[in-house]
């Protein structure tokens, strides 16, 4: 039975916001699989297992569906914020972000780059800009999340140009 339902739930059946293969995650299947074992050892008829496997299919899938509009409520709401953003009154509110990932670069650029470069071609010691501690995961998640939310805003207004 669980082999059935990784069957049923192969890697290419659904498509997420972004558009990429989405399957059931692996930890969605890790409920179901303890009760499609128990179906498994059941002492009944086939017919009645056969009942309860697709009963079990039809959860899983309903659960995935449910999943699926999940991410992508929450998806269309960052990029409502992002594009909220961009249409702002101010100039500081319409760009923060990239002002922030362009320190943010510039800081890993010069720490990486120009820095060691300078260095050597001058025989100086210059100052590493450095990053506190958890920085780096936060310019990871903004660049990330920059990247992503402008991905969702081009994907959003395509979707409404071919809806009208």
């Amino acid at each position: 039975m669980a082999g059935a339902l990784l069957l049923v739930w192969g890697p290419a059946t659904r498509r997420s916001p972004t558009g990429a293969d989405m399957a059931i995650p692996a930890w969605l299947l890790g409920i179901f699989k303890p009760i499609t074992e128990l179906v498994d050892e059941l002492h009944t008829s086939k017919e009645e297992k056969g009942q309860i496997e697709v009963a079990l299919t039809g959860a899983l899938t309903e659960a995935g569906v449910k999943i699926l509009d999940y991410e992508t409520k929450l998806a269309q709401a960052q990029s409502n914020i992002i594009i909220a953003e961009a249409q702002g009154q101010s100039w500081l509110q319409r760009n923060w972000r990239p002002v922030m990932m362009l320190t943010f670069g510039f800081i890993v650029l010069w720490n990486h780059a120009l820095a060691p470069i300078f260095a050597w071609l001058f025989d100086a010691v210059l100052p590493e800009l450095t990053l506190p501690g958890g920085l780096w995961t936060t310019i990871q998640i903004g660049i990330g999340g920059y990247i992503g939310g402008r991905s969702l805003e081009k994907i959003t207004d395509s979707i409404m140009s071919r809806k009208q």
